[in-house]
């Protein structure tokens, strides 16, 4: 059965689109109006959320952005883009995968929802202020971690770069960027360039 993915431009989902080209595994793609809850209410019924990303294979249902790339990578036997657990950096990797969205997309939403998409009346510039410089602190970590290497764990390109990467594009969606130190943004610039990110972004 063809794995199915239902997606908005720019949103988290655009980690499992990625990963599927990456892999090269044949999908449907599906793309919403965001937030599909307001602007398809259909959607409602086949995820209840009414987030992205949702990812239909076979009986697997799954909403969570780097738990569908992990899925993937273990489901399909995709090891060249995952780590196995006897390997040295497989904690590292683990960590990354997580940090992603606890630690780096987490102040972006709120940096998102309070300094662009509530009404005047509700938006909060000094809350979006303080989740932008938190999401920038929280960079430190990639930050000296990416000095002296092309990608972040065994070096080559993995499943944590994608979910990495996601986090820096959206940072970048979001005006952010201009604040990256120069390694990061250079690994930023490294990670659009590959095939698998353009051909994702050109099905937007």
């Amino acid at each position: 059965m063809t794995i199915k993915l239902w997606h908005c431009k720019d949103a988290r989902s655009l980690r499992p689109l990625w990963a599927l080209e990456e892999m090269g595994l044949d999908y449907d793609l599906n793309v919403l109006p965001f937030p599909p809850r307001v602007h398809q209410r259909e959607y409602l019924q086949l995820n209840p959320l009414g987030t992205v990303p949702f990812m239909l294979d076979g009986e697997t249902q799954m909403t969570e952005s780097t738990g569908i790339c992990h899925y993937l990578v273990e489901k399909y036997q995709q090891r060249q883009f995952g780590l196995q657990s006897d390997h040295h950096e497989y904690g590292d990797y683990l960590n990354w995968l997580y940090h992603s969205d606890a630690t780096l997309t987490f102040p972006q939403t709120l940096y998102l929802r309070y300094g662009m998409l509530e009404p005047d009346e509700r938006k909060q510039p000094q809350v979006a202020e303080d989740y932008r410089k938190w999401y920038l602190a929280r960079l430190q970590k990639l930050n000296g971690h990416i000095l002296d290497r092309g990608f972040l764990c065994d070096g080559r390109f993995t499943i944590a770069d994608i979910a990495i990467g996601y986090a820096l594009y959206l940072g970048e969606k979001l005006g952010i960027a201009s604040d990256y130190e120069p390694q990061t943004q250079a690994y930023l610039e490294r990670l659009k360039a590959r095939p698998g990110f353009v051909r994702a972004a050109k099905k937007e």
